[in-house]
């Protein structure tokens, strides 16, 4: 049945649907099972670091990249295996001139490989949308308006003109400052808490909303280019950001939008984004992009006084009617969004190693890391766990991630032995090493060229249910089940722009584990949803590393 749905689905890939809608099925609510955080580097010019200021300029910075987008004119995502001899200039003036039906096999015998950019579409005034049993996404590129959030209050302007050209930077700069000086408090029943709820639980109270006379400013927050959130908080230090980009304060966020662009008072700035419409890949290179232009070519500077007259007609204060039902309804919301904040706890810790020595070593950093969870787990509850971290698949078109699943024999048998080091040399456990290095590398070549196994079992799993009453087996074992309780949740970010990010953990007593690999230091950023006392793992993945390190400078562990 799937290859016959794949021979006959030549538009795009066989997993491309399948994979979307096992996203918009899930119940849960997305802030705190499947939106990411991803922090910005802030400003290098430190004045620039302005809330007022950062915002303006970020935000015209999208709207360049958008138009890019949708004008044709954005440069087309490229992996470079050797970057130092395609990601040229040379390199691309002669690639321009090949026939577009042979420039991707023309380009990749270059060892050049042209990125799938679909998802674009989605990046920019789209939603998701509660439904019972499975959500929608709702993208509407008429829109021409901005969404912004401050204390719970929903502020709208246009921001591209009827032609589609972005209005002045002067009048975005005024419209924000007069956004930021409305006194207007947080509202009694705010209503983004409801993007908070479980789904089909805001499904019913959205429908109440549109029944309430509220379709008009619904409709403007749901179509909005992107949301932009301005917080009334100072950032105390790196896990405090990171619980302000994962969930926030709960009013100030509307978590169904496809991204949400955060700036707190002292210019810090973040996004958060609704996972089903794409993937990291998409927003790291997005992100990438924003803060180069808004760096290098700011549209305002942190002396200039706002001076568009208009704003007080320009800036719209959207307003909801709440019913009884609706304001028990974002009540019980906000209660249950308190109750998950309470469980949830973080801490970024930075590892003094990084990717130069490991490389010097010639073991792959990723698979360094991923050993030294299994032993950290080892050392803490003694037994191995269930791993999952994504892979991006987008050098086939419409594709997605597929997996890679770094728990192995060969971490195995090399936890195993590092928790009893006396009994191997050095030279044995240093072996052990480089074959989970190889193994890894591996299973990370498999991902990218479409040729792991998850996304097909997923695939097939989904075929079977639609055959009432037939399961094969396999999904039936309890290797299955134990398979996809994947209790570390991991995701490699790779882009200089970024500070730091973070993503949730994606069974209830699991981890979620974001990590950056530089050249002299590795940063790990661990969330966790049920109590977990993170210190005890964050002491056994610092005590697993500095083993493995030794190791590798060819001494004997010794405690």
């Amino acid at each position: 049945m799937l290859i016959f749905q794949d021979r006959h689905s030549q538009h795009t890939s066989y997993i491309s649907d399948i994979w979307l809608n096992s996203y918009l099925g899930r119940r849960n609510p997305p802030v705190f099972n499947m939106n990411v955080g991803l922090a910005f580097q802030p400003d290098p010019k430190a004045e620039y670091n302005d809330q007022l200021t950062r915002a303006t300029n970020v935000t015209v910075s999208i709207i360049r990249f958008l138009r890019a987008f949708r004008t044709h004119t954005l440069e087309p995502e490229v992996l470079y295996l050797y970057p130092e001899r395609t990601d040229t200039e040379l390199f691309k003036k002669v690639i321009r001139w090949i026939p577009k039906s042979l420039v991707c096999q023309m380009a990749a015998m270059f060892d050049a490989y042209p990125m799938d950019m679909s998802q674009n579409f989605r990046l920019f005034s789209t939603s998701r949308l509660p439904k019972f049993g499975r959500d929608i996404l709702l993208t509407d590129e008429r829109a021409k308006h901005l969404l912004v959030l401050r204390n719970g209050n929903f502020y709208i302007f246009n921001i591209l003109q009827s032609d589609g050209t972005m209005i002045q930077a002067s009048e975005i700069h005024a419209n924000l400052k007069y956004i930021l000086s409305d006194e207007s408090p947080v509202p009694n029943f705010p209503l983004a808490y409801l993007t908070t709820e479980k789904r089909d639980t805001w499904a019913q109270l959205r429908q109440e909303l549109l029944a309430n006379g509220n379709q008009e400013a619904l409709k403007k927050v749901e179509t909005a280019i992107f949301s932009l959130c301005l917080d009334d908080l100072l950032v105390q230090d790196a896990d405090h950001f990171t619980r302000i980009m994962l969930y926030g304060n709960g009013h100030n966020r509307w978590f169904d939008k496809s991204f949400n662009l955060i700036l707190t008072k002292d210019g810090s700035a973040a996004i958060n984004f609704e996972h089903s419409w794409g993937d990291v890949m998409t927003i790291l290179r997005f992100m990438k992009e924003v803060f180069q232009d808004s760096t290098k070519a700011p549209a305002i500077g942190p002396r200039e006084v706002p001076m568009a007259p208009n704003a007080s007609t320009a800036v719209k204060k959207l307003h909801f009617h709440l019913n009884d039902n609706l304001r028990v309804g974002v009540t019980n919301a906000r209660a249950n969004y308190d109750a998950a904040v309470r469980t949830f706890s973080v801490k970024l810790v930075r590892f003094k190693e990084g990717k130069c020595f490991l490389k010097q070593e010639g073991v792959s950093p990723g698979a360094m890391i991923h050993l030294a969870f299994q032993m950290a787990f080892l050392g803490l509850c003694g037994q191995m766990v269930s791993s999952y971290e994504p892979c991006s698949t987008a050098a086939f078109k419409h594709g997605r991630t597929e997996v890679i699943r770094p728990t192995s024999i060969h971490t195995k048998k090399c936890s195993l032995a590092f928790q009893e080091p006396a009994k191997h040399s050095v030279a044995e456990l240093k072996d052990m090493l480089s074959k989970c290095s190889t193994h890894h590398v591996q299973l990370i070549k498999e991902a990218a060229r479409g040729q792991g196994f998850d996304r097909h079992l997923l695939a097939l799993r989904i075929l079977a249910d639609t055959k009432k009453g037939y399961l094969p087996d396999i999904f039936l074992d309890p290797a299955y089940d134990q398979l996809n309780h994947s209790f570390v949740f991991s995701r490699y970010l790779f882009n200089p722009t970024l500070n730091f990010g973070a993503s949730m953990p994606i069974v209830p007593d699991g981890f979620g584990i974001a990590y950056l690999i530089q050249d002299d230091c590795i940063i790990f950023n661990v969330t966790s949803c049920c109590n977990y006392d993170i210190q005890d793992f964050i002491q056994s993945l610092k005590t697993s590393l500095e083993k493995i390190i030794v190791i590798l400078k060819g001494k004997p562990i010794t405690r």
